[in-house]
């Protein structure tokens, strides 16, 4: 969380000098209130961590799928068809 904001806060010190260098037009307005937007999000975000119990967050057990090192047996594909390109041998039914 430290880090994002700091992050927005080197977005804001950014826009605020792209802004003195540009003038502050539309485009530049709507960039600053973008950024405004973001930190107002990022307060409510903290809010609401804080608000919640802390969550244990533990790493999901991941299922190992075997591969076979088994040759390919296209005989299970035979009456297959490739989508848009017709069947196998080339033929269109």
């Amino acid at each position: 969380m430290t880090a994002v904001e700091r992050s927005l806060d080197d977005l804001v010190r950014s826009v605020g000098k792209l802004e003195t260098q540009l003038g502050a037009g539309l485009d530049i307005r709507r960039v600053r209130t973008d950024t405004d937007h973001l930190r107002e999000s990022l307060t409510l975000l903290k809010q609401s961590v804080a608000a919640s119990p802390p969550v244990h967050r533990s790493t999901p057990e991941v299922e190992m799928v075997p591969i076979s090192d088994a040759p390919y047996n296209s005989a299970l594909w035979t009456d297959a068809q490739d989508e848009g390109l017709g069947c196998r041998n080339g033929h269109a039914p």
